[in-house]
């Protein structure tokens, strides 16, 4: 989910245009993957680091998630759609708080999509504090308090990096970097995507194996790094 800014510049845009421009992209996103079986999906909205960005356009984002959270809501019930976000909430404004709790609130019961929007998030930090709540961490009770593995990680925009993101979850996950700006992504940019990373052998640190003939794959876990 990386680009708006960059999208916006080089339209002559200011840069929250962008990041409208990328909200269209996430409904785009959001409704393609129960189709192409992708069962989780996280997006990187807003990272721990993009406080240090001006204060208006962090405002401005801010609003523009509140509001988009809010009008996307039955929709997203509709679809059975279940929303999580991850990440502090201490330091989000009281309305999209309430906003947040709302959203998880109402779709609860979603059984199609599971979708993790991670806000105010740094991989680091949800390390520490889900280690903090272990007397004694394993690979095993910190992988329950952290979330799913994520099996394929997208990030436009042409950067090549993780940035704090899902780092614990990623640990074999399979990578795929894009040029496309991210509100210029959509349905066809994720079926390339994936066709990319079913063509890809994944081993687990095992020697290839023969697949089995005639399984079913599960839904894959993908996320976005904005």
């Amino acid at each position: 989910m990386d680009g708006n800014g960059r999208w916006a510049a080089r339209r002559g845009l200011p840069r929250i245009a962008g990041h409208r421009a990328g909200a269209e992209s996430v409904r785009r996103v959001v409704e393609a993957a129960p189709g192409l079986g992708i069962g989780v999906l996280t997006l990187y909205a807003f990272s721990s680091d993009n406080w240090k960005r001006p204060p208006e356009e962090v405002a401005a984002l801010m609003e523009l998630f509140r509001r988009h959270l809010l009008s996307e809501l039955d929709r997203l019930r509709a679809n059975g759609v279940r929303v999580e976000i991850i990440g502090r909430r201490d330091r989000l404004p009281a309305g999209l708080a309430a906003a947040v709790e709302a959203a998880e609130a109402a779709t609860a019961d979603g059984r199609v999509l599971r979708l993790r929007i991670a806000v105010d998030y740094s991989a680091r930090e949800s390390i520490a504090r889900a280690a903090r709540h272990l007397a004694e961490p394993t690979t095993e009770s910190l992988a329950a308090l952290l979330g799913p593995p994520v099996d394929l990680l997208i990030r436009t925009g042409g950067e090549q990096r993780l940035s704090d993101f899902l780092l614990w979850e990623c640990a074999y996950a399979e990578l795929i970097f894009s040029e496309r700006m991210w509100p210029d992504f959509g349905e066809q940019d994720l079926r390339a995507a994936l066709r990319e990373f079913t063509g890809r052998e994944r081993r687990f640190g095992a020697l290839p194996s023969a697949a089995a003939c005639g399984s079913e794959p599960p839904p894959v876990r993908a996320s976005l790094r904005a």
